[in-house]
């Protein structure tokens, strides 16, 4: 268990009619609670709560004299209760969808005190999960930062995670496999083309890039569960926030996209930019150019820390 871990439990009646006990955990960095602003980071699939600090999956980002800047910010961020990093996971983890997920954050700033965020951002799923909170609570945040990422499951994405469900529940080696082919998705063609050059590992007999795609199917089974993955890819399928409501959000929404991005397409998330700037005014869209695809998010991070660090500071002169 982390030592560092913050815990709070409640009652959660799901979408599907089911009632659960959830016991959350979260973690928070800079500011003390209630000194300052609060921004929420929703993690993504593989991720936890842990988002800065030596360790933080996001540290380039949300730091010491970062864009997100800890002395200045309290930074929240949750697990998704059954993501294994508090050690709990779920048996029955297709109770859940991302609307659920959300509502119990919501649950879960409600039962903090906390009633309004200067900022939700979140990658991936994260931002998705962030997509359902904002559509469920219009007046959350003032800023709002999805970072490659869409407001539901376009059906590319859906058939994918289609994929991986299939490869999950199989006996030999699943979260193995379903990693190497999720690799595929994150990733594009010429990123592995242009790193790899069909150069041959003469001890291994095979492709370095097959070395490449083996190392990251076992290295996340080393740190990752199996059912933590089913369940992160099973809310992956689900991204579902109410189109029709998603004019309603008053935060300021700054959508942010990755022009090779295989798993959420920057076409996609142009188009809902475009749909919602006929109803709102305060709808902004910025592109990652990568060659790395989904994955760019986070590893471009001279580009990422440019515009996250142009949006904060046009947001201070409003």
């Amino acid at each position: 268990m982390k030592a560092d871990l913050k815990h709070i439990n409640f009652s959660y009646h799901t979408v599907s009619g089911k009632e659960h006990h959830i016991p959350l955990s979260y973690q928070l960095f800079g500011k003390d609670l209630f000194s300052a602003p609060v921004i929420l980071v929703n993690h993504a699939l593989t991720g936890n709560s842990e988002v800065s600090g030596k360790n933080g999956w996001w540290k380039k980002l949300v730091g010491e004299n970062q864009v997100i800047d800890t002395h200045k910010y309290t930074i929240l961020c949750f697990n998704i209760p059954g993501n294994g990093y508090d050690d709990f996971l779920w048996d029955d983890y297709e109770d859940f969808t991302s609307t659920d997920i959300a509502g119990i954050f919501l649950k879960a700033l409600d039962v903090l005190g906390i009633n309004t965020l200067y900022a939700v951002i979140g990658g991936s799923l994260g931002g998705g999960i962030g997509w359902e909170m904002l559509v469920k609570n219009p007046d959350l945040a003032e800023i709002f930062i999805p970072v490659a990422c869409d407001f539901k499951t376009h059906d590319w994405l859906h058939a994918q995670c289609l994929v991986q469900k299939f490869l999950l529940h199989q006996n030999d080696e699943p979260l193995q496999k379903a990693r190497m082919h999720a690799m595929l998705c994150y990733r594009t063609p010429q990123s592995l083309n242009s790193r790899f050059n069909n150069q041959y590992n003469q001890e291994k007999n095979r492709l370095q890039s097959e070395d490449w795609l083996v190392y990251h199917g076992n290295a996340l089974n080393e740190r990752f569960s199996l059912e933590a993955y089913r369940l992160m890819n099973h809310l992956l399928m689900n991204i579902n926030a109410d189109e029709n409501k998603l004019a309603r959000i008053k935060a300021d929404i700054h959508l942010i996209a990755v022009d090779t991005d295989l798993f959420f397409p920057a076409s996609e998330i142009r188009m809902c930019c475009e749909n919602l700037k006929k109803q709102k005014d305060n709808v902004f869209y910025y592109e990652i150019q990568s060659i790395h695809g989904h994955d760019a998010f986070l590893m471009e991070y001279e580009q990422l820390n440019r515009i996250i660090k142009n949006i904060v500071e046009d947001e201070e002169q409003r």
